[in-house]
């Protein structure tokens, strides 16, 4: 009788699993590919309020600085452990040139930024100053070179000036003239931007020649050894580019290719970034999804050349593009931060977490108060928005082991169209812990997931959740603290079955000791 009932039990215990919509399995054994931090990675463009007012306020302004540097946008960064910044550009790196914003900030020439609203640069945020930055926020600098208006000994020299010791070459020697003695440790160099369009409006077969010029004259100290090269690398689904790139461009003189992908529903009418219905919301996050066809087919088409994935997918500009808000400079790129953005940044976090064994670097779009921002300020206030709050929550998977999983999920349903409900990815960090992200994006229903976790030894469960009444909330300069990341305790661990229900339009991450 009691062998009857185990079986009972049993059967309906598997059965479960069987019928059950939303499963996810892992196996806590099979996992080798490491996450690497770099997926974590912000950009800085010079680009409306982004640098001005954004990072830097400058040495002589009222709210509290650090060489310029804002507090408390260090004091943010620090805590969100960004493990790169990428500086600047964008559209705007092919109109820089680096010797402007060198030297004494008096006679630095200014610029006129042609990209973004015509603006005038003054250019006293340069070299030096984002370096310094860089360092301040404990995090590694990512150089975007001009290469669409430059020339090849341009960007020679900019690495010569950043990255030789002193008494090597006129550069370093300038550099120490100009306030800084040692070198900086610049390993990141992205040579030219969206060359396909406002880096020069060329060919994949043109790009790949030019590429080849520039990457032949930047050599570090160390003989190249230190220098990790990024071809500015193709649009959404063209695969042509990556192709061309990586047939043509000798793997000793290519580290990565980069890839760029907004969830834009149309350019031309982008929407409000607020006030927007299910319908809209469902739309962008069919854009958004996309990157996990992208991903995987860039990748495949990596793989026909490089087998060994020696050379790395760098996705350096990615998340959701709306338009400005209302009474903000239309060349500025100001918009609010939602839960909507929150699923956004959720779901590629998790499309990149999967990926990671040729996935080594991503750059959100943009840190400060342009596109998908973690962070808005407004003169001395400043507030971290629901994205900022999800790559906080997923930055314990930075360099930890991916964990394989599978994910069955329901289906979001809205009219005739449908799209996977529940989005999952899951590492373990170096003290042995394991953490689970997982993302529904069902703005009605809650989605019951079940979790089988094969190898599991763990004896405990805890997790945090981001959600909100409404896909529309957000944190105001009123009411900054409105979406902040709160314990979640609807989830239940016993052997190595683990169970959580995730409520609408919300981002969990959990963790087994």
């Amino acid at each position: 009788m009691f062998k009857k009932s185990i079986s009972i039990n049993l059967f309906f215990f598997l059965a479960s699993f069987v019928f059950a919509q939303n499963t996810v399995t892992l196996n806590l054994n099979q996992g080798s590919d490491t996450i690497s931090k770099h997926i974590y990675g912000h950009f800085a463009e010079h680009l409306g309020r982004c640098i001005y007012g954004g990072f830097y306020v400058g040495e002589g302004s009222k709210i509290p600085n650090i060489n310029g540097v804002r507090k408390d946008v260090v004091e943010a960064l620090r805590k969100l452990k960004i493990p790169n910044l990428r500086w600047p550009g964008g559209c705007f790196a092919d109109t820089y040139h680096w010797k402007d914003g060198v030297g004494e900030k008096k006679s630095r020439p200014s610029m006129l930024n042609v990209w973004w609203g015509n603006t005038r640069e003054d250019n006293s945020f340069g070299t030096n100053e984002f370096l310094n930055m860089c360092e301040l926020l404990n995090t590694e600098p990512y150089l975007s070179g001009n290469v669409g208006s430059g020339a090849p000994s341009e960007l020679s020299d900019w690495v010569k000036y950043t990255t030789h010791p002193n008494g090597s070459s006129p550069m370093p020697d300038m550099r120490e003239k100009n306030g800084r003695a040692t070198p900086w440790k610049v390993k990141f160099w992205g040579i030219g931007n969206e060359a396909w369009g406002c880096g020069g409006n060329m060919t994949a077969e043109y790009y790949t020649n030019i590429y080849k010029q520039f990457a032949t004259y930047m050599t570090s100290w160390s003989n190249n050894e230190g220098i990790f090269r990024i071809a500015s690398g193709a649009s959404d689904d063209d695969y042509n580019w990556t192709e061309t790139l990586m047939k043509n461009i000798p793997k000793n003189m290519l580290s990565a290719v980069a890839l760029h992908h907004y969830s834009v529903i149309d350019w031309n009418k982008k929407g409000a970034s607020t006030e927007f219905d299910e319908e809209t919301y469902f739309k962008t996050m069919q854009k958004a999804l996309l990157m996990e066809e992208y991903v995987t087919k860039h990748s495949a088409i990596m793989d026909k050349y490089d087998p060994q994935k020696k050379v790395a997918l760098v996705v350096d500009e990615w998340g959701g593009w709306y338009d400005v808000e209302p009474g903000t400079n239309g060349a500025f790129l100001y918009q609010q931060n939602t839960m909507r953005d929150a699923m956004i940044a959720g779901t590629t976090l998790n499309t990149f977490n999967n990926h990671c064994d040729r996935v080594k670097m991503a750059n959100l779009a943009q840190a400060i108060n342009v596109l998908q921002s973690v962070i808005l300020t407004r003169d001395e206030k400043i507030i971290l928005t629901p994205t900022y709050h999800v790559m906080e929550m997923y930055n314990v998977h930075q360099d930890a082991q991916k964990i394989p999983l599978i994910v069955c999920s329901n289906d979001y349903i809205v009219g005739s169209e449908k799209l996977k409900a529940v989005s999952a990815s899951a590492s373990k960090d170096k003290n042995g812990f394991v953490h689970i992200s997982l993302v529904n994006i069902d703005a009605k229903n809650s989605q019951t997931v079940s979790m089988m976790i094969k190898g599991n030894t763990f004896k405990s469960v805890s997790g945090r959740i981001l959600t909100s009444e409404k896909l529309q909330n957000y944190n105001s300069f009123e009411n900054p603290n409105k979406l902040t990341p709160t314990l979640f305790t609807n989830a239940k661990l016993s052997n190595e079955n683990l169970s959580a229900i995730i409520p609408p339009f919300s981002v969990v991450v959990l963790e087994l000791k």
